[in-house]
């Protein structure tokens, strides 16, 4: 019988995102498969985050896709990705908070690519005049990745209903960010 990585990284994700300090035995169980299966698979936890990172970023990759971030006010674009985001909020959360993504050499230049499209969002904003010309694009895409994780945190331990999710993190952003007129 073929292992199904899809559902051992989603079941990895799913636990990882409530206890970053699982262990790999944790994590073949919650996948319902045996530490030397998930071995085979993933040579140790480096492997399987990294395995993790790959899905994140194509989970994101088609969140943006599907927010259309090029149609309309850049207000009702965020308000889409947020929406669309929030399937992968989770694992975006888990990644977020692992540092070993983050330093040396091998970074994945997916999260460039990610930080480019929501970064060009932005300034689309900036351009036309609906968000404020402060705010650097790239601080705002931050922001948004915090207020994601942050969120998603919430909503794992119950604080928040998964239902308020895209009003709770674009809203506050946008609350933030939007061009407010001179009185």
């Amino acid at each position: 019988m073929a292992l199904d990585r899809d559902h051992v990284l989603r079941s990895a994700a799913a636990l990882l995102t409530r206890r970053s300090t699982a262990t790999m035995d944790e994590v073949a169980r919650a996948a319902g498969i045996s530490r030397a299966t998930l071995h085979r698979h993933f040579a140790g936890r480096d492997a399987l985050v990294r395995a993790l990172e790959a899905l994140g970023i194509a989970e994101c990759e088609a969140a943006l896709d599907r927010a259309r971030l090029d149609e309309g006010p850049v207000s009702e674009a965020v308000r889409r990705l947020v929406r669309e985001l929030q399937s992968a909020a989770g694992l975006v959360a888990f990644l977020y908070g692992e540092s070993q993504l983050w330093e040396g050499q091998g970074q994945n230049e997916g999260w460039e690519c990610l930080d480019a499209r929501i970064g060009a969002l932005f300034r689309r904003g900036q351009r036309e005049g609906e968000l404020r010309i402060d705010l650097t694009p790239a601080w705002l895409t931050e922001a948004l990745y915090g207020l994601i994780t942050a969120c998603a945190w919430a909503t794992l331990d119950g604080r928040v209903a998964a239902r308020d999710f895209p009003t709770m993190v674009a809203e506050l952003l946008l609350g933030g960010a939007l061009r407010n007129e001179e009185p």
